[in-house]
């Protein structure tokens, strides 16, 4: 099996009937902006090439964002905040995201998610985190070969995330680090890195800033072996 194999799978996932009513009235029910779009409404796979060095993973799809276009961090202010700082350091095509089907290339990094549907309140419960584990196990299983960093946002994605890389057969220190914003663990050949959630909780109000997200992903660019802009 393969990523694209994997990601066919993973958008026809039925396992959680909350997020399945949730994601799919969403879809029907539209925001008054979007009227005209028929929204994707399954889960969302990952984005970017099968040989990255370089992995983000964030929380879950946005109900009007990822759960729209069907593609991670893409049609919301998150994603607007995260691809323009991974075009202003080289690693993506352009600083936008507004579609599947936009050009948008990533370079050397892979976005994901611990959670693959978009929940209501953007608040999976644990069980749901749970059930959608093993898709993320599967995917870092398959990165393994070229994957020398990952940049987890959030401490939802941090703890979601944990297990899963014990699970694709990295060492993961025990007790389990704390998520902290700036946070370096190795996991015995992968370099984890923390960073505060791009919401707009935290752009808005400062507690994450250009600055501050620039310079995680730089530092985490570096240790997978990705070059950088000044």
């Amino acid at each position: 099996m393969n990523l694209s194999d994997l990601d066919h799978r993973i958008t026809g996932c039925r396992a959680c009937p909350r997020l399945v009513a949730w994601r799919e009235e969403v879809a029907r029910t539209k925001r008054a902006a979007f009227a005209d779009w028929t929204y994707w409404g399954r889960p969302v796979p990952g984005f970017g090439p099968a040989d990255a060095s370089l992995l983000i993973i964030g929380l879950a799809p946005a109900a009007h964002g990822a759960n729209r276009t069907g593609r991670m961090f893409t049609g919301d202010r998150s994603g607007d905040v995260l691809y323009e700082a991974l075009y202003d350091i080289g690693l993506a095509s352009q600083p936008t995201a507004v579609s599947a089907d936009d050009g948008l290339e990533l370079y050397g990094l892979r976005i994901t998610s611990p959670v693959r549907c978009a929940p209501p309140a953007n608040k999976p419960t644990p069980e749901e985190r749970d059930t959608c584990r093993s898709w993320l196990v599967e995917e870092l299983t398959l990165l393994r070969p070229t994957l020398r960093a990952v940049v987890v946002l959030g401490a939802f994605g941090w703890q979601a995330a944990l297990p899963a890389f014990a699970a694709a057969g990295w060492q993961v220190p025990r007790p389990r680090p704390a998520f902290g914003h700036g946070t370096q663990v190795s996991l015995g050949g992968l370099d984890l890195f923390g960073c505060f959630h791009v919401s707009q909780r935290n752009t808005f109000t400062g507690k994450l800033t250009p600055a501050m997200l620039r310079g995680v992903l730089r530092t985490a660019a570096g240790a997978a072996g990705l070059p950088t802009t000044p």
